[in-house]
């Protein structure tokens, strides 16, 4: 019994090889191509496991993808692996295309193959997973009810136009070829190993540094915040008493605007780590918009509570905490993170967003 796990060297990825291991036992082929996001001092307590097999490389080699699959001989694939960044999007939209769209192609075309090639229970139980987002579902207002599992596909950036682009196309191969899949469309998610050009540890790292603190905007955006490992366990769930065909939305049933999550982290950093210059909220600094910026993120989490009996464990004010005493006890972890690549990033990100 195994599963491939694909972009599990990431952030959602590699908690949940983590998660998945210490729960289940079970063994992991971990496919990641480690792109600046992907990190395997993450996964640095599972070196010389048995039950974890790393494997460098791109999930559009359709060669190497049959090859693990042959080798494995997997119950299921679980695709985290995605270009995931709204910003980097906008900067370059074409490795998003690459990844998120040809790349789940090639993974859905190599797995459909196999499938076919599986007899009896195997052939059965052999399960695709898909991990989205909220963001193929677009904006909402103040005012609507949060996205449910039905509601329209608005992608307003190259990041969530080639998710949802990679949401249909594993919802064709089930209904045309009829392999079996599951989706689920998560929330914002926040935790440890989280790379720090995302908001939380963004903030985290900059206060840490004595660094200002960019608000976009006025720092009202809304999301629902959902912690990694709640995250996880919904995959676990759904891996385990999933509909064949349907679509789960995952969320923390946390909304907050942007800037009370920032000072939220203030006044946790101000508690744990107190700056002798005072509090970290002297850094905040609100900064120019980024292009098309969506408003606000809600999941409605009722359909995998009602049918499959999953809902999170922890509350954003019990995440959080965990999150940024996480960040506190593993600097060396930030450090090696914070290389040349991160930094040129950050630079090109933000040097063009004047205060304002």
């Amino acid at each position: 019994m195994t599963i491939i796990v694909t972009g599990g060297a990431g952030f959602i990825g590699g908690n949940f090889v983590l998660d998945w291991i210490a729960t289940t036992g079970e063994p992991v082929v971990n496919l990641d191509k480690l792109t600046y996001a992907g990190n395997l001092e993450t996964l640095k307590s599972l070196e010389g496991d048995s039950r974890h097999t790393f494997v460098e490389g791109d999930i559009c080699d359709r060669a190497l993808v049959d090859s693990l699959l042959a080798t494995h001989r997997p119950r299921a694939i679980v695709h985290f692996a995605a270009e995931s960044h709204v910003d980097r999007s906008i900067h370059g939209p074409g490795e998003f295309v690459r990844t998120n769209v040809e790349g789940t192609f090639t993974l859905l075309e190599a797995a459909r193959a196999y499938w076919n090639g599986l007899e009896g229970q195997a052939k059965a139980d052999f399960r695709f997973h898909h991990v989205s987002t909220d963001e193929v579902y677009g904006s909402l207002g103040p005012n609507d009810p949060p996205f449910t599992e039905t509601n329209t596909y608005e992608p307003n950036s190259p990041y969530s136009a080639s998710k949802a682009a990679s949401d249909h196309l594993v919802r064709a191969w089930h209904h045309t070829y009829g392999l079996p899949v599951t989706t689920s469309n998560c929330s914002n998610n926040y935790g440890p190993y989280h790379f720090p050009e995302k908001l939380i540890p963004l903030m985290i790292a900059n206060a840490l540094a004595g660094k200002p603190l960019p608000i976009y905007g006025d720092g009202q955006q809304i999301r629902d915040w959902l912690y990694v490992t709640d995250h996880c366990s919904a995959i676990r769930t759904i891996l385990a008493k999933g509909k064949v065909g349907e679509v789960y939305n995952v969320g923390g049933w946390n909304e907050k605007p942007n800037i009370d999550i920032v000072k939220t982290i203030i006044a946790l950093l101000d508690e744990l780590k107190p700056s002798a210059e005072g509090s970290y909220a002297r850094l905040i600094t609100y900064v120019t918009d980024r292009p098309g910026h969506d408003r606000r993120y809600a999941i409605d989490a009722r359909k995998i509570e009602r049918e499959l009996g999953w809902k999170p464990a922890e509350t954003f004010e019990t995440g959080i905490r965990k999150t940024v005493q996480w960040y506190l006890d593993n600097q060396d972890w930030v450090q090696n993170v914070l290389s040349g690549a991160y930094r040129d990033w950050v630079a090109k990100n933000y040097a063009g967003r004047e205060a304002v």
